[in-house]
C-alpha cells in the first residue's frame, strides 16, 4: 500500500511545529521513513512540499534541515495574517453556506460557555476551529490554503497567552459571526481586523533551545512515533 505524501507531510509538519524536530536539525529521508513507517518516496515528496512552505531548507553538504526563521520573518507572519483574516471574513459574509453558519454559531455558543467556566484549554482548541471554519466559509481555496499555512507557521514560531478576559474575545467572535450571517462584508472585515490586532499582542516569540520554545536537543527527537500507514495513525 502506497502511503500518500500529504499524510507524511502532515506528520512531519506537526512534529516541526510542536518542536519534536529542533530548528536547524537535519531531516534525513532514511530516519524519517523509519520514524513514520513509510518508504523514502513519500518522505522525499513531503520534504519538497515543506520546503515550498518554508518549514524546511536544503543546505549544501547537509541536505534537508528544519528552517530557522528570523524574528523579522516571524513578525511578517502576524502582519500578513492581519491582512488576510479580515479578507477571509468579508468573503465569508458573501459566500458562506448554512452549514458554515451552523458550525460557527455552535462554536461561539461553546466558546462563550467555556469562557464563563474558565476552561482555558478547551477555549484554545475552539478558537482554532472557529478561525479555520471562518476561513473555510470564504469559499476561496487559495485564501484557505494561505490562512492554513499561516496558522501552522505562527503556531511554530509563537506561544499565545490566553486573554485576560476570554469572554470578551468570544463576544468578538460572536459579532463577526453576526456580520457574516447578515451578509455584511465590510462590517465582518472591520470586526475581524480589530480582533486580529488585539490577538497579536498576546503572541510571544518562541526561543529555540528554551523550554518555552518547545525545542529538543540538537539532532534528537522525542520518543513518540507517528505511524502513518496504520489505521490507528493520526495522519
Amino acid at each position: 500500500m502506497r502511503i500518500p505524501a500529504h499524510s507524511v507531510c502532515t506528520a512531519i509538519r506537526d512534529d516541526i511545529v510542536s518542536g519534536v524536530f529542533e530548528r536547524g536539525s537535519r531531516l534525513t529521508e532514511e530516519v524519517l521513513a523509519r520514524r513514520y513507517g513509510v518508504s523514502r518516496v513519500p518522505v522525499r515528496e513531503a520534504l519538497r512540499t515543506l520546503e515550498s512552505e518554508g518549514f524546511v531548507v536544503t543546505r549544501r553538504h547537509a541536505g534537508a534541515c528544519v528552517a530557522e526563521p528570523t524574528e523579522q520573518e516571524a513578525a511578517d507572519l502576524l502582519e500578513v495574517r492581519m491582512l488576510l483574516e479580515p479578507l477571509g471574513a468579508a468573503r465569508a459574509a458573501q459566500r458562506r453556506t448554512e452549514a458554515h453558519l451552523k458550525v460557527l454559531r455552535g462554536l461561539v455558543r461553546l466558546g462563550q460557555e467555556r469562557a464563563r467556566r474558565g476552561e482555558g484549554e478547551d477555549l484554545r482548541s475552539l478558537g482554532g476551529w472557529f478561525h479555520e471554519t471562518l476561513a473555510q466559509a470564504s469559499g476561496s481555496p487559495g485564501l484557505i490554503a494561505l490562512l492554513t499555512q499561516l496558522r501552522h507557521k505562527i503556531a511554530w514560531m509563537y506561544t499565545v497567552e490566553q486573554p485576560a478576559r476570554p469572554a470578551d474575545s468570544w463576544a468578538e467572535h460572536g459579532a463577526i459571526v453576526d456580520a457574516v450571517v447578515r451578509g455584511d462584508a465590510e462590517r465582518a472585515r472591520a470586526l475581524a481586523a480589530q480582533h486580529a490586532e488585539r490577538a497579536t499582542v498576546a503572541h510571544r516569540l518562541r526561543r529555540p533551545g528554551r523550554p518555552d520554545g518547545a525545542a529538543t536537543r540538537t539532532g534528537r527527537v522525542r520518543t513518540s512515533q507517528h505511524a502513518v500507514n496504520t489505521p490507528s495513525g493520526r495522519h
